[in-house]
This record gives structure tokens, C-alpha cells and sequence, in this order.
């Protein structure tokens, strides 16, 4: 599930208009199942809202209060169905956010805070929407069924019927082991190490004679994939890199993760677009079924409006 405001950021943050100071008093404007929101809830998110989607005022309120009501909802049912959402997760869909905006995350936070929004409660939108899309594709994912006939008619449609061609890369993932128990000043080591390791390669045919410099460092095929098998956090990072490089190392839980992109052709094949046309209709349908979840929960909901 694509969080659509997202594309509406970049040019509000980026203009740093500056909104009135956080008004220190609070107090309790709705009640949903016993989940209280408050007025500094309400106005943050107003205010997060005029920085997205430029709308202000009373409009903003309305609208935060009502995401904040389905945000409560979204939080109770993931519990419910035993779904949690990680702080790195959170941390993750935030930073993705920063490099969208051309920031790091403490630019972008800075940017938040000079319109008077806190971070977290961008980082509360986030968890709501992250949990969400899980209880989603848990409860629906059997039930979003898109064929090839709706694929090909669709496509007949759409502006896309004529992209016959695909991007193909051959792929090997370069991993800098950091045990788990690492101290901070081996993890910071590693990730000296894989930067180095970064700036020195120069073709997989060459990485034996990089990598061979440092412990602990393990190089595993990928094998060739098309653009569109990529995973969508994945996807931006190696169309950027240019082939004989590695991508910016990502720190996870088995060390510093970097992907060589070996080789890059571009196909004779329409499987882009038929696998993106697919992705559309799955999310179309999705997201009408995801309406009517939550709508449901809104009938069951007792929601005290103070």
C-alpha cells in the first residue's frame, strides 16, 4: 500500500513555511473505544496535513481528526489480529520519506519542526499505515484476484500498451558481517569498512581482489532480474547505480548489506508493464476492499466526539 501524500511533500518541506508555535494546553476531543485523542493530536496532525496536502484551517482540523479516529481503529484491529509494527520499520518508512525528499532524516526533521510539527507525529502516520497494509493483505490477499485478460485489457487502455521493453540486471549481494553482539565501535568499523569496499569496487569480475582485503565478508549471487522483480525498497538504489558499482551500504541484521549491480541490458519484453499494470489493478482492488474494512470498523466503533 503507497503512502500518497508522500508525493506532496517535497516541494511544502522544502518551502520551510513556518506555522504558529505548539500551544502548550491540551485536552481531550475524542474518545474512540476507550483511545483518547486530544487537541494537540488534532492540531499536530492539522498541521502535518497543511505541510502535504496544503490545506489549512478548519479543513485541516476536520481532516486530522478523522484520520486520527481511523488511525485509533487501524492500531486496535492490528492488535487485534496480533500484527505490531517495528520501531525499524518505522525508522525505515520515515528515512525512505527523506531520501525522497532529497534529505537526510535529521533534515528532515528539522524541516518538520520549523513548521511546528513534532516528527513523531509523522512517525504515528506511519505506523498506522504500516500495520494497516498488513492487516490488509493478511485478511484480502486471497481474495485480490487480477487475470491476464483483465491484465492485457487494461494495458489496451493505458498509455503503457506500447512500453515493449525492460530493463534486465545481473545481480550479487556483498554482505560485511557485524555479529549481533557487536560493540558500537566494531559496528562503527564495519561501516567504515564497507564504505571503503564501496568506493574500491569496480566490476564483479574484480570483486575477489576487493573484498579479500577484509574479513568476514561474504559475496552471494542474486542472478538476473528485471526491474519490476526487484523489491520496491531495492528498486531505486540499484536503477541508480551504474553497473560495475555497489549500492550505499543498508545496516542489517546480518551486517552492512550492499548490492552489485554486475551487468544491465535493456530487453525486448512488455513484462514491465504488464507486471505494473498488474500492481495497479491488485492496489485498486485493494483499496476498495480496505474502504470497506474500515468502514465496517467505524460501524462497530463506539467514537465520543467531546
Amino acid at each position: 500500500m503507497r503512502f500518497r501524500f508522500l508525493t506532496l511533500f517535497l516541494p511544502i518541506v522544502l518551502m520551510g513555511t513556518p506555522l504558529p508555535s505548539v500551544v502548550a494546553q491540551t485536552s481531550i476531543k475524542v474518545i474512540v473505544n476507550d483511545e483518547a485523542i486530544t487537541s494537540y493530536d488534532i492540531q499536530q496532525r492539522a498541521r502535518l496535513i497543511t505541510m502535504t496536502q496544503r490545506k489549512g484551517g478548519a479543513t485541516a482540523r476536520r481532516m486530522a481528526e478523522q484520520e486520527l479516529i481511523d488511525d485509533k481503529l487501524k492500531l486496535t484491529e492490528a492488535a487485534r489480529v496480533r500484527i505490531s509494527v517495528s520501531d525499524s520499520q518505522i525508522n525505515g518508512a520515515y528515512g525512505n520519506i527523506a531520501r525522497n525528499v532529497k534529505m537526510s532524516q535529521s533534515q528532515l526533521s528539522n524541516a518538520l519542526r520549523r513548521g511546528g510539527v513534532n516528527p513523531q507525529t509523522l512517525k504515528d502516520r506511519l505506523k498506522a499505515q504500516l500495520a494497516w497494509s498488513q492487516v490488509v493483505r493478511r485478511r484480502f490477499q486471497a481474495e485480490v484476484k487480477v487475470t491476464e485478460s483483465d491484465v492485457i485489457a487494461a494495458l489496451r487502455k493505458s498509455d503503457k500498451k506500447d512500453q515493449n521493453t525492460s530493463i534486465e540486471y545481473d545481480l550479487k549481494q556483498v554482505i560485511v558481517v557485524v555479529p549481533k553482539k557487536a560493540s558500537g565501535g566494531f559496528k562503527s568499523k564495519r561501516k567504515r569498512e564497507s564504505d571503503q569496499i564501496r568506493k574500491a569496487f569496480n566490476g564483479c569480475e574484480q570483486a575477489g581482489s576487493v573484498l579479500g582485503q577484509y574479513s568476514e565478508v561474504v559475496l552471494r549471487p542474486v542472478g538476473r532480474r528485471l526491474e519490476t522483480e526487484l523489491p520496491e525498497n531495492m528498486r531505486d538504489s540499484v536503477n541508480d547505480t551504474e553497473p560495475g558499482r555497489l549500492t550505499k551500504p543498508q545496516q542489517t541484521g546480518r551486517g552492512y548489506e550492499m548490492i552489485a549491480v554486475c551487468s544491465k541490458r535493456e530487453i525486448q519484453s512488455d513484462i514491465a508493464a504488464r507486471t505494473e499494470m498488474e500492481s495497479e489493478l491488485r492496489a485498486k482492488e485493494g483499496e476498495a476492499l480496505s474502504r470497506r474494512y474500515l468502514m465496517d470498523l467505524r460501524r462497530r466503533a463506539t467514537i465520543v466526539e467531546r
